[in-house]
């Protein structure tokens, strides 16, 4: 075969019906070659130089080639990891922009670049040709633009999102298809969208479905990687999720869910990649350009900066580095049709030399971006580096995980003293954090349990965690977790432990969709999904993860429904401005607080347990006379008198929620200073026209 010149402009391997040009970054090597294989992957047909280098990029056009095709590249350069430098041409390299592999990888000593003979950090290169034992990239056909359904484009006030894994959402459903169950094509089901449609959910957020690899010492202990947060490749979807259609499975789902007016964010892995630290194997970045792709510790470069915890760190504020990232974003939009990313461990990606800062290159490169600029995208506000954590320090057009939201109102309805004042601002879309110029309360994203740690179910089953099954003698997992059992640990027949374990995942439910801001909702909680006690299944891809369809509680079911459909049809709830109790144009204030009994609240007392909150509408401009609620908390055990305040000219106060009583239709009241609060209860009334 003969290969020319070609063009430096677009990375990755782009084929233009008359053959296809290769484009790879590396600003370290000292030559780049294209490795073609047969069919099967199996047999190396030729190897051809990249013959012209274009600043970093290396490139060259083959004539004649067609999709399908099989490659990978082999990087020459100095092997000197005092220096940073880990190239190794006896290591076949994946393209970090294909967008699909043939073949899987190993997790042997042929993946490593180093000889792992002597002490792992000896400078000897490997010599085990490694390309029997790694997938192959392949040559896509001509890229299209995304032509389904276009995106609902939610606002954000309107969102509620439902965080799934793609195989736990669906392997287990009854009435999936059998064939798809644990596919892409199953989230586009009918079943699956009746029961996000039927649930009130507006946007899907799926697990990493990026190209991920099983850690060597899950494969060991006959264990896989579930979660998939070890990213290779980050065009390229992982491929155990294929059903019949492959790819075509996937986007076929983003557009069936589309139609049905459901967004799909992912979950997405930028941080780091599946190369781990410098015992690890070398993939893809490590021996293209060792140097460029990761930071290394500035006293010794053989080694890398962790700011993950997960090995390594990707060095985001590379020039090249930040562009592959912004590819990788542009082209799950534009060609693979999705509305929005949530970031794992974010903080990494605005991490500076300096610091973390909001105005760094990532966070400018994606506020004057066209496409990204549209997107839904939220930060999980945090690592493990310095100054990691930032919670309410992320762009104004982001949502920010809320960690404090999701562990104060766990304290509270364990029965923790002087929890009932962080409760209370949870309700106001915790504006002590949010609450910046030109932030929404939206930015808050509020949940009590998600992917890592304890279902919402297991807060109330399990004081500790039980994590046996990971192999790790249950050290592994976060060990506060600020769960309570309620009396006994796991399962039990005692039917009043049982209906005090109902009442307290109603509440805290009732917490998340009734509190200003974007609710976010574990896949599984809303029929009472159990992970045995187990907070950290990142390594169980079995029944533990997956939902069980055929146990759901139905009961809890309806009332999820009819929380999130109240909170969709009472606007004051979700209100995007901040209320603060300033006066409004009618001479009220836009939101007020009292006790029970009606009083003055102390809100120093550490027993305090109970409030009224009550909510008007005029802080947003729009609403009607009606657009008041009061929402009710009771976290004592007994029942209390309760003296509702006046709802307003015209009004009266209709209850249409009590947690404790979660059957009851919704009523009228008759004499306001006469009611009661349900003992450990969350109640919600709004304001209706009197009848003359």
């Amino acid at each position: 075969m003969s290969i020319n010149a070609g063009d430096h402009a677009t990375l990755g391997a782009v084929y233009n019906g008359q053959g296809v040009n290769f484009a790879v970054f590396s600003e370290n090597a000292t030559k780049i070659e294209l490795c073609l294989f047969s069919a099967d992957g199996q047999r190396e047909v030729t190897r051809l130089v990249l013959p012209e280098q274009t600043g970093p990029i290396w490139h060259g056009f083959v004539p004649g080639l067609k999709p399908g095709t099989l490659y990978g590249y082999r990087a020459y350069g100095p092997y000197e990891p005092d220096r940073g430098h880990r190239f190794n041409p006896r290591k076949l390299l994946a393209d970090p922009y294909a967008r699909a592999f043939r073949g899987y990888w190993s997790s042997g000593k042929e993946m490593l670049g180093y000889e792992p003979s002597g002490h792992y950090t000896n400078t000897q290169p490997s010599q085990i040709d490694s390309a029997p034992f790694v997938p192959k990239s392949v040559v896509p056909d001509i890229e299209r633009l995304w032509s389904g359904a276009p995106g609902p484009r939610r606002e954000w006030n309107e969102t509620v999102i439902y965080e799934a894994h793609v195989k736990g959402l669906t392997q287990l459903h009854p009435d999936v298809p059998a064939e798809l169950r644990g596919t892409y094509e199953a989230l586009g089901s009918d079943a699956v969208i009746s029961h996000l449609k039927g649930l009130g959910v507006t946007a899907l957020e799926l697990l990493p479905v990026h190209t991920f690899l099983n850690d060597g010492f899950l494969v060991d202990r006959g264990l896989t990687n579930y979660w998939g947060y070890n990213t290779l490749g980050f065009f390229a979807l992982e491929p155990r999720y294929f059903g019949p259609n492959g790819a075509d499975g996937f986007r076929q789902a983003v557009d069936r869910l589309h139609a049905e007016g459901i967004e799909v964010i992912l979950d997405v892995v930028y941080n780091h990649t599946a190369e781990g630290d410098h015992r690890g194997p070398t993939l893809s970045f490590r021996g293209l350009d060792n140097k460029a792709y990761y930071n290394l510790q500035a006293s010794h470069a053989r080694y890398y900066v962790n700011d993950t915890g997960c090995g390594n760190t990707l060095a985001i504020n590379h020039p090249f580095v930040l562009r592959l990232v912004l590819d990788s974003l542009r082209y799950w939009v534009t060609v693979m049709g999705v509305d929005g990313f949530r970031f794992d461990l974010a903080t990494v990606l605005g991490r500076e030399h300096h610091g973390f800062d909001l105005h760094g290159g990532f966070f400018d490169a994606i506020r004057q971006d066209p496409v990204l600029s549209r997107c839904k995208l939220i930060a999980e506000p945090w690592d493990i580096g310095p100054g990691g954590y930032q919670l309410g320090s992320y762009p104004a057009d982001w949502g920010e995980w809320n960690d404090k939201f999701r562990d104060s109102t766990r304290r509270f309805w364990r029965g923790d003293a002087h929890s009932a004042q962080e409760l209370a601002g949870n309700f106001l879309g915790t504006a002590s954090v949010f609450d910046r110029p030109g932030r929404r309360t939206t930015s808050s994203i509020n949940f009590v349990a998600a992917h890592d740690g304890f279902t919402l179910a297991d807060l109330t089953r399990y004081r500790e965690k039980h994590n046996e099954a990971n192999g790790e003698s249950n050290k592994d997992g976060h060990g506060n977790n600020l769960s309570d059992n309620c009396g006994v640990e796991g399962d039990t027949d005692n039917p009043d432990i049982l209906e005090r374990r109902a009442l307290r995942i109603r509440n805290l439910l009732a917490t998340v969709f009734l509190s200003q801001g974007t609710p976010m909702l574990l896949a599984g909680d809303e029929i009472g999904r159990t992970q045995r006690g187990n907070n950290n299944t990142y390594c169980q891809d079995n029944e533990i993860s997956w939902i069980n369809w055929a146990s759901a509680d139905n009961d809890l079911l309806a009332f999820a429904q009819n929380l999130i459909a109240l909170r969709s049809n009472t606007p004051v709830l979700r209100q995007s401005r901040f209320l603060h109790g300033r006066i409004r144009n009618d001479g009220n204030p836009d939101v007020s607080w009292s006790g029970l009994d009606g009083g003055t609240l102390n809100w120093r007392d550490p027993s305090l347990d109970g409030f009224c909150l009550h909510l008007r509408g005029e802080a947003e401009g729009s609403f009607s006379p009606e657009g008041t609620a009061l929402i009710v908390v009771n976290g004592n055990e007994q029942p209390k008198k309760l003296f509702l305040p006046d709802p307003g000219p015209g009004l009266v106060w209709q209850r249409v929620l009590d947690t404790a009583e979660p059957d009851t239709e919704p009523v009228d009241v008759v004499d306001r200073k006469r009611q009661c609060a349900s003992a450990h209860s969350v109640s919600l009334f709004v304001g209706k026209a009197a009848v003359s």
